[in-house]
């Protein structure tokens, strides 16, 4: 039976907690909501009010002149691909080699953890990278967005972790009735990786999704490739007279909205995912991240 302790202190600390917990989740929201509002606001609404959360006059002509780029459907629809077609072969890759890296009994598994954790400090930097793209002939295609960073170090040695504290029993009676490592992969060890492979689909998925220094540098001159967060930047950058116009036939509007009316588009598709998985974000990562 459950006894609650209902001394002072108790009740003193749990009006403490919501206190501090609700202003922390205020401050957290706040930016943001002001954010969508002066989206909606006139470029001198912005300048005269430092914050509001209700725009006195509110207009979409931010929205309308994001909207009238012709290659802005395009670049959608390159971003979701890209981030689907990315986010499951980081998947794929991470999760059969973090298997293979937690058995004891792989020959070399030592010196390739260390290869690995050696990665995580040092790395051949932006111009290597760019010589190994164009040499395997990824430059100004899709490929480019995807496989440079198919596998992540860290969410590699996480998972791996998260493999090897599953019960060695488990695999001990999978082999015994017949399974094969591949069916102990596929049949036992996914099935009770449903919290990491939620966190981590998420974490990759958002990284394909925000990316646009990829796009920049591997796929500079064919902009029908670019995702939507490089189109976004170059709409910034147009409204700002650092670009030429991009085939728009609008006037741009005051460029303090643009870049409000930008970060709600950029974000508001991942914002639509997150709740589905972020339940899953605490147990996967201290699931994975207890042993080393």
């Amino acid at each position: 039976m459950k006894v609650r302790n209902d001394s002072a202190a108790s009740r003193i600390f749990d009006v403490f907690n919501y206190i501090f917990l609700g202003v922390y989740g205020v401050a957290c929201i706040l930016p943001f909501a002001y954010v969508v509002a002066a989206s909606f606001a006139s470029e001198s609404e912005i300048i005269s009010r430092s914050v509001f959360l209700f725009p006195k006059k509110p207009t979409v002509a931010a929205y309308e002149f994001i909207m009238s780029s012709p290659t802005l459907p395009r670049a959608f629809l390159t971003s979701v691909g890209v981030t689907l077609a990315g986010t499951a072969t980081n998947m794929v890759l991470t999760l059969t080699m973090g298997f293979a890296l937690s058995k004891k009994y792989l020959i070399g598994r030592g010196v390739i953890m260390n290869f690995i954790a050696f990665t995580l400090v040092f790395s051949g930097g932006l111009i290597p990278t760019f010589l190994v793209v164009k040499s395997v002939g990824l430059l100004n295609s899709y490929g480019a967005l995807i496989f440079p960073g198919a596998i992540s170090a860290f969410n590699l040695i996480v998972i791996k972790n998260f493999f090897q504290n599953l019960p060695a029993e488990l695999e001990d009676a999978a082999k015994m009735d017949g399974c094969t490592d591949f069916m102990v992969f596929t049949r036992i060890a996914l099935p009770l990786s449903m919290p990491v492979i939620a966190t981590f689909t998420l974490m990759y998925a958002v990284g394909h999704w925000n990316d646009y220094y990829s796009a920049l540098i591997y796929i500079p001159a064919d902009n029908k490739k670019w995702p939507l967060q490089l189109i976004l930047r170059q709409i910034v950058m147009l409204t700002a007279g650092r670009v030429e116009d991009m085939d728009y036939t609008m006037t741009p509007p005051p460029a303090q909205s643009i870049k409000m009316a930008v970060i709600v588009v950029a974000t508001v598709p991942i914002l639509c995912v997150y709740p589905f998985l972020q339940k899953h974000f605490a147990k996967g990562v201290l699931m994975g991240s207890v042993k080393g």
